[in-house]
């Protein structure tokens, strides 16, 4: 008798239990399904510039309260949309990613408003060992000759590094543009984005001299303040070779007149004697002793 009660109260236990898990999980169910929302995903990973097409979107259930914003619920409002940016498998595709309506796709979807793309010849060096990838910041150094302060002549060695670009958004390097991939790649062509006056220097600069690009942080975008660097500033610092004293100047040659020739009179020869009148002499001799004696 005591066993019989008490497989019969194990049996409305476990009934009961049976019933209280049912009607929870109906309960569950019906809070699960009124605090969701569809959100449209990327079925796999698509690259910027990409027009979309439905077998690259899905449709997946996302918490009401946590839905991104500008996020679609529709697949068919993003049919040939265009990307702006890279997204990957299973991220929300949302209105911030996309390219303006009537965009037909490629790199001209991502070129910001208002902005430019132009595209520069590197090499290996130039184009800082390959690690400048689309979507890295560079500044653009130009060296050349100044030639602006007088003659070409005088300032024939005047040569100056300078730079002119700074905080430029590289889009993409050769034909890729996509930016995941961080591998240095050596390429012979890097494009950029640029505004249309920087477009202006930036062929005018690698027309008058040689580019080379520097990479730099990707958040930091304080202006470097620089002024160029010359070679005579650099072979001697800011205060330049010790001047040589230059050679004191020639006095001037004053040409003096040529003395005159004064001859000297030649002196009076003085007047000739009359010769004397010719006498007879004798000799006389006086025993030992002679003389003379004239007349």
């Amino acid at each position: 008798m005591k066993n019989t009660r008490a497989v019969v109260m194990v049996v409305v236990a476990v009934l009961i239990g049976l019933v209280a898990v049912v009607l929870a999980s109906q309960w569950i169910t019906k809070q699960t399904q009124g605090s969701t929302n569809t959100v449209v995903v990327a079925r796999l990973d698509v690259n910027l510039g990409t027009k979309l097409t439905p077998e690259m979107l899905k449709s997946i259930p996302w918490p009401t309260g946590n839905i991104p914003s500008g996020a679609v619920s529709d697949p068919g409002m993003l049919d040939g949309r265009v990307l702006k940016v890279s997204v990957q498998r299973d991220e929300p595709i949302l209105d911030s990613k996309l390219a303006p309506l009537g965009t037909k796709g490629g790199l001209s979807a991502v070129v910001a408003e208002g902005k430019r793309a132009i595209t520069v010849r590197v090499n290996d060096v130039i184009g800082v060992a390959g690690f400048a990838l689309p979507g890295n910041y560079v500044d653009i150094l130009v060296n050349t000759v100044d030639d602006t302060k007088g003659g070409a002549a005088k300032n024939k060695d005047q040569t100056i590094s300078k730079t002119v670009l700074e905080h430029i958004l590289v889009l993409a390097v050769a034909q890729e543009a996509t930016r995941d991939d961080t591998k240095p790649k050596v390429v012979n062509a890097v494009t950029l984005e640029v505004t249309p006056e920087q477009a202006e220097k930036l062929d005018l600069a690698r027309s008058v001299g040689s580019l080379s690009l520097v990479l730099r942080n990707q958040v930091d975008s304080n202006p470097a303040e620089t002024v160029g660097v010359t070679k005579r500033e650099l072979l001697y610092g800011e205060s330049g070779p010790a001047e040589v004293a230059p050679a004191p100047a020639p006095k001037p040659v004053v040409k003096r007149p040529a003395p005159r020739r004064v001859v000297a009179a030649a002196p009076a020869q003085p007047a000739a004697a009359e010769p004397e009148p010719q006498r007879e002499c004798v000799e006389i001799v006086r025993g030992m002793t002679r003389h003379t004696e004239c007349f």
